[in-house]
């Protein structure tokens, strides 16, 4: 666990931001316990890379994607939570750098979208989200809480959209309570999807001020500075200076004119993970390569699937 230049960066990072989050989870900085980002030798990429040294894209798939910090995701594939969790944060700790984790096991995920899915019971979430928690335990630790799982709660009604509610509000609570050098951040959308006096109503009654902040570009294409504008606007609304991070994995040739989301074309790798850049930090959270679903580029590819043919679009942006 140094400090040394990692830390020095930081603080070059947070220079000028306003007062930060009032988070209950503030017993420890992550970035003050590790040496850089975790890459990921076990991610889809450099599995496929691993499986196939003579295919004509394994190097620059390496080279470009593979080789590069990344988020890794977590959900109802991931077996025993609490063992996957621990084991992914433990071999990071040992090579003393930051994972960065994403807990994608909402009941009624994505609201019957191409990544449908999740827990089969809001008993069951709470079960899985408090185990996801105890597998961090005092590790350090980034985490991103529910990618879309706000922004899309205008398709539910009733009861369904009362327990998420609930639900994103716990999950808030397990890291803030049995995580404390975890950064968590709840989901917060995209630039242009929910009004910004909307998303901070909707990230203050899921306890956005109990954990570190919020997350905003996941799995999209909106440019940082696009990004970055949103989310100060949001913090505008929330009334104080919550630490936001932008998904960049995407993002370098922007969204574009199309309103397309689905493995679309002319798309292309952005900033690798770092800190400052506008957000607090630039993360790769969705992992290049890995298909939207069954759409443009993707057509028969499953979401959550990698392929090499998406993996190189991005990398050459066409």
């Amino acid at each position: 666990m140094r400090i040394s230049t990692w830390l020095v960066a930081v603080a070059l990072a947070v220079t000028g931001l306003a007062p930060a989050s009032p988070a209950v989870a503030a017993d420890g900085n992550p970035l003050e316990k590790t040496n850089g980002f975790y890459v990921d030798p076990d991610s889809n990429p450099a599995v496929w890379v691993r499986d196939h040294p003579a295919d004509s894209l394994a190097g620059p798939i390496k080279a470009s994607i593979a080789t590069k910090p990344g988020a890794r995701w977590f959900g109802n594939w991931s077996g025993d939570i609490r063992a996957s969790v621990d084991k992914f944060t433990y071999a990071a700790d040992v090579a003393d750098k930051l994972p960065v984790l994403v807990a994608y096991n909402i009941p009624g995920r994505d609201c019957g979208g191409e990544s449908t899915g999740g827990a089969g019971s809001p008993q069951a979430y709470r079960d899985w989200i408090s185990a996801f928690a105890d597998g961090i335990g005092g590790k350090p630790a980034i985490v991103i809480i529910e990618p879309d799982a706000l922004a899309q709660l205008d398709c539910l009604t009733g009861t369904a959209r009362t327990d998420r509610i609930d639900l994103l509000k716990y999950a808030a609570t397990q890291f803030a309570q049995k995580a404390p050098n975890t950064w968590a951040y709840l989901d917060g959308g995209n630039a242009t999807w929910i009004s910004a006096s909307v998303m901070a109503e909707r990230l203050k009654s899921v306890g956005v001020q109990s954990i570190h902040g919020f997350v905003l570009n996941v799995s999209n294409f909106y440019t940082t500075a696009e990004s970055t504008t949103y989310g100060k606007a949001v913090d505008a609304a929330l009334g104080y200076a919550a630490p936001f991070v932008v998904d960049t994995s995407r993002n370098g040739n922007g969204h574009g004119t199309d309103s397309e989301w689905c493995n679309p074309p002319k798309r292309k790798l952005g900033a690798t993970s770092q800190l400052g850049g506008g957000p607090e930090m630039q993360l790769w959270i969705k992992v290049p390569g890995d298909s939207d679903g069954s759409c443009g580029y993707g057509q028969g590819i499953p979401a959550g699937t990698f392929s090499p043919v998406l993996a190189n679009h991005l990398i050459k942006g066409d």
